[in-house]
């Protein structure tokens, strides 16, 4: 029997009626993780404040530390937040801006980080800089190359993805962050995407700021992410909520910031279990090898480009649909609400210089969840031609 594939499905809740090529939005929680986190929430029922106030910064701690062991990071450099935003906002807004810092992002930042960005640029008179990714992207030369080109003796950070979200692309961070180091300059890396998707080592990146979701790639239930910080830039780091930990220094800051379900956070390890049952080296080959077959066979087959090059890719790719240079967000719901309500597929669509497709390889999908794309796609360009 093969390992990977439909029989999987067993191992989560997912509609039977759902070919699920989307787990890189928000993931999709094993049954096995799912009663993990119900036994957090019992435990901290039986007795709430013992659970909360005494017990509870123990576990965070231990589970930081768990973590770290996957990451190649340490526990005590690392913050448990609810997502990678969280993360990202935490960093931008405990910084001293002044006017006339320029800020670096590229060009395929995640919406809601370059939201943050603006917002601050907005508040403090900061420039906004955008390192443009090419398209088609074949090399990580074509990235460092971009982002060099922008850093100046003005760049107070450099906000930098490391899997794109719309477009799939794995970046070079390790070499980013020497090239910004180079210039003076810290890197925040938007690792969103990262943690259970490629074999990571953070403190071989060696980024000043880290932040990653647990619950994509990694089994976690959602509501779970960290932040990772240098020692060197953790004085002055505040989280997005001042609460009662506040005077305390980073992580223990982080650990509490008001009464909330701490249950996603705790059921990690069994995320962790769930990833080392599956053989992390195995589910990176089978949902690269997966995503890569699968999207050229429907760029072959309707001729759509492939703006990222197959040794870029992870475990997301990316399809752009010719003709739609002035797709707008309507066109993109409109593609993926025939998709979902008609053929029972998720994927997402994008407006993003064009109209873009991305689908996810999951250890539960096989070759005939993109057959089932394609044959769905054909009948969209028929209606479409018709």
């Amino acid at each position: 029997m093969q390992r990977f594939g439909a029989h999987l499905r067993s191992h989560f809740l997912l509609d039977e009626r759902l070919c699920f090529l989307n787990h890189g939005s928000f993931g999709a929680c094993p049954k096995s993780v799912l009663d993990a986190q119900t036994a957090w929430r019992v435990e901290m029922e039986r007795d709430p404040i013992r659970f909360l106030v005494r017990t509870l910064p123990g576990l965070l701690r231990t589970q930081a530390e768990e973590l770290g062991s996957f990451l190649g990071a340490r526990g005590q450099d690392i913050a448990f937040v609810e997502n990678a935003t969280t993360g990202v906002n935490a960093v931008l807004r405990s910084l001293p801006f002044q006017a006339g810092d320029e800020i670096l992002v590229l060009s395929h930042v995640y919406p809601a980080v370059d939201n943050t960005v603006m917002a601050l640029a907005e508040r403090y008179g900061c420039r906004v800089v955008r390192a443009e990714l090419p398209v088609p992207l074949h090399t990580p030369k074509q990235v460092i190359e971009s982002v060099e080109a922008k850093l100046s003796s003005r760049t107070r950070i450099a906000v930098l993805d490391h899997v794109t979200s719309f477009s799939g692309a794995v970046l070079p961070v390790a070499e980013l962050v020497t090239v910004c180091r180079a210039n003076g300059t810290p890197v925040l890396v938007d690792g969103a995407h990262a943690p259970g998707m490629l074999d990571l080592n953070l403190d071989a990146i060696g980024a000043d700021y880290y932040v990653g979701n647990c619950h994509k790639w990694l089994w976690a239930p959602k509501g779970c992410a960290f932040l990772h910080v240098a020692e060197a830039r953790q004085d002055g780091l505040n989280p997005t909520v001042i609460s009662l930990r506040q005077l305390e220094s980073y992580p223990h800051s982080f650990d509490w910031t008001g009464t909330k379900d701490p249950s996603a956070y705790l059921a990690l390890r069994a995320g962790l279990d769930f990833h080392a049952w599956l053989g992390p080296d195995a589910v990176r080959s089978y949902n690269h090898d997966l995503v890569v077959a699968g999207t050229e066979s429907i760029a072959s087959a309707l001729g759509w480009e492939l703006p990222v090059s197959a040794e870029m890719t992870g475990s997301i790719r990316a399809l752009r649909i010719p003709g739609k240079e002035d797709a707008t967000r309507e066109d993109a719901n409109a593609l993926h609400d025939y998709l979902a309500d008609v053929h029972h597929i998720e994927a997402l669509v994008q407006p993003f210089e064009g109209l873009w497709l991305r689908a996810s390889a999951q250890v539960y999908n096989d070759r005939g969840d993109f057959a089932a794309l394609l044959a769905a796609l054909q009948s969209w360009q028929e209606r479409q031609a018709g």
